[in-house]
């Protein structure tokens, strides 16, 4: 397996907050990265959360949201729109699958679904496929300076 330090485990480190690192044999086959990984390390599906990007009539934005939820995009106003894969592993620094909400190249304006609050800790992607990091989802509401709002919609 490659190395368990990312710039997300890193941005954890240097701000102090307590995490756990988590890693699965990925599935190149497998169609949900956020399900796959909640499957393959035993987790309720409602503590495991996506990190999508989006494009805000011509800004970016991360959202984070539950796996088994799709993002409402009307929460975020009319125009927002899911960002083409390659411009969001070009403005985040990961590949599609691994990115992480931490440890951005730029960092994005970020939203959380207010469900993260709901749960001691949350399993977020630590920075690529296969590499999921724990923490409670007031350090990632920290860390990411993150707005927290109703995200989520059923899938």
């Amino acid at each position: 397996m490659a190395s368990r330090e990312t710039p997300a485990t890193k941005a954890a480190r240097a701000a102090r907050v307590a995490f756990e690192v988590h890693e699965y044999a990925h599935d190149p086959r497998a169609e949900s990265y956020g399900r796959e990984a909640a499957t393959a390390l035993s987790l309720d599906p409602a503590r495991v959360f996506k990190t999508l990007v989006v494009d805000l009539d011509g800004s970016f934005a991360t959202c984070v949201v539950p796996v088994e939820s799709a993002l409402d995009l009307r929460a975020l106003g009319k125009r927002a729109t899911m960002a083409d894969t390659g411009r969001a592993e070009k403005v985040t620094g990961y590949v599609a699958g691994g990115i992480s909400p931490l440890g951005q190249r730029k960092r994005l304006p970020t939203f959380v679904d207010d469900s993260a609050l709901e749960h001691d800790t949350i399993y977020v992607s630590a920075g690529r496929r296969g590499l999921e990091i724990e923490l409670a989802p007031q350090d990632l509401v920290a860390l990411t300076r993150a707005e927290v709002r109703p995200l989520a919609r059923g899938a």
